[in-house]
């Protein structure tokens, strides 16, 4: 096969003329429902299929551009840790790992902070990249995480958190898993200075991050079809001996179950988490609040909502019809 691609067509090419081949990644398939989309459409849609609705992983660089005022922002170093503390090496030594997503995502781990403005108010982002090693917890994204927490208690703005993550890495063992303690006291300072701390949970959030500052946040939000959960659901059937209920650890399960507050298409996040800053912060912001696709909230958010800045206050946050309200 190697003689035929690497000899054969390329000499029939050069005879007859033939244009080189179009780049294959023109088009990108749905994994739900198998549809061809063109790649710049998807990328005009937050990687959003539009027929579908199922929500792709989008870059940081992507996000942070649609998230923010003007798509504006300003990247917070985080300090360096030390790398392969335990010597580690399976197929390929860890050093290699780290070096090969590094020049595949463009930052030094899976996680990346940043500060700017939503609707005029400062703000502090982070997001966990999945595209790095899994989005996986180790030593630098926990400082990552921590940075990006003292950034937001110094600065005095909101936390907004985009999490999406396979675990702790197990490269680093039982250093991966202190980052659950460590991070979990710089959300404790965060509370202390009486500053809100948002996390949007995306597609798949998992394992120690899960079990740590992933659901530590004062409101919750989670794209749709998001996968979230500890363990694996095929873990979960072969321990309990069970199958499990259909669209088990989904965002939409989650939140028919309480644990999460709402479910925000990806082209809201930006409006909803504008509107919950100013409610939670007793700051009015500046520009339209405007959403463009359905959201599923509970109706106390709404209440708290109209007492914190009056009856009109409850309109920023909408549900639709039929929505679960406890």
């Amino acid at each position: 096969m190697n003689w035929i691609d690497n000899f054969v067509r390329p000499k029939i090419r050069s005879i007859l003329g033939q244009r080189p081949d179009i780049a294959e990644n023109l088009w990108v398939k749905d994994p739900e429902s198998g549809e061809m989309v063109f790649y710049r459409d998807l990328e005009a849609n937050q990687w959003v299929v539009p027929n579908s609705g199922y929500h792709m992983k989008i870059k940081p660089a992507d996000r942070l551009k649609t998230f923010l005022d003007d798509g504006a922002y300003e990247l917070v170093p985080v300090a360096s840790m030390p790398v392969d503390p335990l010597k580690f090496r399976d197929q390929k030594r860890y050093p290699d790992r780290l070096k090969e997503n590094r020049a595949k995502t463009g930052f030094d781990d899976s996680v990346i902070v940043a500060t700017g403005k939503l609707f005029t108010r400062d703000v502090t982002v982070a997001i966990q990249d999945f595209d790095f090693m899994g989005g996986s917890l180790g030593m630098a994204a926990g400082q990552g995480i921590i940075t990006g927490l003292e950034t937001a208690a110094n600065r005095k703005t909101p936390f907004v958190l985009f999490v999406a993550s396979g675990g702790a890495r197990m490269q680093e063992g039982v250093l991966s898993l202190m980052q659950m303690p460590r991070t979990t006291v710089a959300v404790l300072r965060l509370r202390e200075a009486g500053l809100p701390f948002f996390v949007v949970l995306t597609n798949p959030t998992t394992g120690g991050v899960t079990a740590s500052y992933a659901m530590l946040g004062d409101v919750h939000l989670a794209e749709p079809g998001a996968m979230i959960g500890f363990a694996g659901a095929r873990v979960i059937e072969q321990t309990i001996r069970e199958k499990l209920p259909k669209g088990f650890q989904r965002s939409e399960y989650l939140y028919e179950h309480g644990m999460v507050d709402m479910v925000v298409h990806r082209h809201n996040l930006r409006s909803t988490i504008g509107s919950l800053a100013a409610i939670l912060t007793k700051v009015e912001a500046s520009g339209a609040l405007t959403s463009t696709a359905p959201t599923t909230a509970r109706s106390s958010l709404r209440d708290a909502a109209a007492a914190a800045e009056g009856d009109d206050a409850g309109d920023l946050i909408t549900a639709p019809a039929g929505a679960h309200a406890e």
